[in-house]
């Protein structure tokens, strides 16, 4: 018997009977021969970690555009604490850990440069339309590995793609993951908007607090504990009535707040002129794109709007900048 198979019993004697078994995937759209050591959510989870799109991230914006400071969060370190949060809530209720691990390593991958304000402007100049969860699920199904994708189970992928706040995933790991994000988000973003001078703690609403707790760690402590306690045992992940209607309380004050506030809005207009710049650029010069994008329009029949979206929704914040720079910007003249 091998690693992996001693593993895959284990799991099928501890784990709860909701959880998804790694032994019972529905696998990938390619089949592979087993790893003799690793499950098959492990080796998900893998493949992203290692993927370059899984590097960019931690040079994408999270909330604040370009901010001064190294403590701010980025996608990357958003990416690290979903995945902590949603590890920590599914091994108290006995479901597979490694699924939900790559699927919180995973579910952001998609993102554009500079937050959402580029997903946006993607989505208004794209005619197909733009969504960083479905971008998610197209970088590891076809653009990752130079055009070949990761070849990811049914099961990551479908927790990838339906982490949004309207998404159903078909694994309690999935649902895990996707009311992680909303914890992790909504307390890491005020602990930066207290550390850009935004507010206080104390100019939140007591109706909130007095409810959720009144510090970031307080508030992460009683989230994940109230989420196990009405969970555990269940076919269901869900919150209590009072700590859900809370926290959406408290994530639309954020809304109002901050995320659309002048400070994160501040350079928001150039970022998105910057984003249509390009993006007309490409689409005018699909020749200066780099070679693996140009294979997928000429090997593949992908429209070139939607590859020029890909490109840039690839980008770095830092990256776009710098093409922008190089593509608009005058030079200086040296002999």
């Amino acid at each position: 018997m091998t690693v992996r198979q001693t593993m895959e019993r284990l799991e099928e004697q501890y784990l709860s009977p909701y959880a998804s078994f790694s032994s019972k995937s529905r696998g990938r759209d390619e089949q592979e021969e087993p790893c003799d050591i690793r499950t098959v959510y492990q080796r998900d989870r893998d493949r992203i970690l290692h993927s370059k799109a899984f590097r960019r991230l931690k040079h994408k914006t999270q909330v604040f555009l370009s901010p001064e400071g190294d403590h701010y969060r980025t996608r990357l370190t958003h990416t690290l604490e979903v995945s902590q949060i949603a590890r920590t809530i599914a091994k108290s209720l006995r479901l597979n850990e490694d699924l939900t691990e790559a699927i919180a390593l995973g579910h952001d991958l998609g993102h554009t440069p500079f937050g959402h304000s580029g997903e946006h402007v993607l989505d208004q100049i794209c005619p197909e339309g733009f969504a960083h969860y479905e971008q998610s699920v197209r970088v590891v199904e076809r653009l990752e590995k130079g055009g070949k994708g990761l070849n990811l189970t049914w099961e990551v992928r479908d927790g990838i793609r339906n982490h949004r706040t309207s998404g159903h995933p078909s694994t309690l790991e999935g649902a895990v993951v996707r009311l992680s994000d909303k914890i992790a988000y909504i307390n890491h973003d005020i602990d930066d908007a207290i550390r850009a001078k935004l507010f206080v703690e104390e100019d939140l609403p007591s109706r909130f607090t007095d409810v959720l707790g009144h510090s970031v760690r307080e508030r992460l402590n009683l989230a994940i504990h109230d989420t196990i306690a009405n969970s555990l045992d269940k076919p269901m992940i869900s919150m209590s009535p009072g700590m859900e209607e809370a926290m959406k309380g408290l994530r639309q004050w954020m809304f109002d707040h901050v995320y659309c506030s002048d400070i994160p809005k501040a350079e928001e207009e150039k970022a998105k002129q910057l984003i249509v710049f390009l993006y007309q650029y490409y689409c005018s010069h699909v020749d200066r794109l780099p070679r693996e994008y140009q294979i997928m329009m000429e090997e593949r029949n992908e429209k070139k709007e939607r590859v020029v979206c890909d490109y840039i929704a690839g980008m770095s914040d830092r990256y776009a900048i710098d093409k922008f720079e190089e593509l608009f910007i005058p030079q200086a003249w040296k002999v």
